[in-house]
């Protein structure tokens, strides 16, 4: 019997309008009903997001499986808050499945910031190493008792093998746009590499929509419906899919990143990247969004050419 995990199949979404969520304010939390309610522009796919009022949001799971993550978040993320150099998500209260809505959902403080992305990060290398003092601070916390690798976060931190079969989707779905080859060996490569087994936290989705500027400077961290404690490796991919070059070796060095983990994080940023290609291949909307993806695959796939022919280093 395989040890690796199997994602399941796809999450069967639900719907919510901002009249619903108005009606579950007013049964569960009439003391908020007056609070106007509107959706959030590019409010997420696990989530659907509402401002509630001018100073908190709710978050209600799209999906079973999303709604995993409620639980965590309301224990976990009031302890990680005060280890953290920076804000997180500040839980208000937690709602109950209704007649209407059939997963738990939660109220939050609205945090202030607009999501990050190149042209609008200030100093891309100050970028990468306040990033860096964020994961070396949740690395950090005491991982004892954390939620381990699961369906609640889609086994980040787990194996990566547990991916193996949508990266061959993607191969067979982008054909001869992309070397399979080479990424077939750049894969190998993250499989290979060995994870010591000491248990971190770590963030599970550090893309540029859960991390949040004000002016042009890192200012939160959102988003934790995908943490847990296990191998931290997957928090790196954020190095390939958002950081420059020069970002990226300063994000490294600043983690201390031997040579194994960093082999994995790629295979993560690897796996991300040509999750993106294949849903944007030949689709002209997503043409954008196709040709950045396009341009991270090469840089992560040069330097698993570049490093495979260096001698391996441990960051200290």
């Amino acid at each position: 019997m395989s040890d690796i995990p199997d994602l399941g199949p796809v999450p069967q979404r639900v719907t919510v309008d901002a009249e619903q969520v108005r009606r579950l304010i007013a049964d569960q939390f009439p003391h908020l009903a007056d609070l106007p309610v509107e959706p959030v522009a590019n409010g997420g796919w696990d989530n659907w997001t509402f401002h509630l009022g001018p100073d908190m949001l709710v978050r209600l799971p799209s999906a079973a499986e999303y709604a995993l993550a409620v639980d965590k978040e309301h224990r976990w993320l009031p302890a990680l808050a005060p280890r953290l150099p920076l804000p997180i998500p500040d839980p208000v209260a937690k709602g109950r499945p209704d007649a209407s809505y059939p997963f738990p959902w939660s109220i939050y403080r609205w945090l202030d910031g607009e999501p990050a992305s190149l042209d609008r990060i200030a100093d891309p290398v100050r970028f990468a190493i306040d990033l860096a003092e964020f994961l070396a601070a949740l690395q950090g916390v005491d991982a004892a008792d954390g939620p381990q690798p699961g369906v609640h976060n889609w086994f980040r931190g787990a194996t990566l093998r547990t991916y193996d079969k949508e990266v061959e989707r993607a191969l067979t779905e982008l054909g001869d746009r992309v070397d399979a080859d080479l990424v077939r060996a750049t894969w190998a490569r993250a499989l290979d590499a060995r994870w010591d087994g000491v248990d971190s936290w770590f963030h599970g989705d550090v893309a540029q929509g859960n991390l949040l500027l004000a002016d042009g400077q890192l200012a939160a961290v959102i988003d934790f419906g995908t943490c847990g404690v296990g191998d931290p490796a997957c928090d790196l991919a954020v190095a390939w899919t958002l950081l420059t070059a020069d970002g990226r070796q300063a994000f490294r060095t600043r983690l201390s990143v031997d040579d194994a983990t960093w082999a994995r994080g790629r295979g993560w940023a690897l796996w991300k990247t040509l999750a993106t290609c294949s849903y944007t291949v030949d689709d002209p909307e997503d043409a954008a969004e196709f040709a950045n993806a396009q341009r991270i695959l090469a840089a992560i796939l040069s330097e698993h050419q570049a490093s495979a022919v260096t001698k391996p280093r441990l960051y200290r």
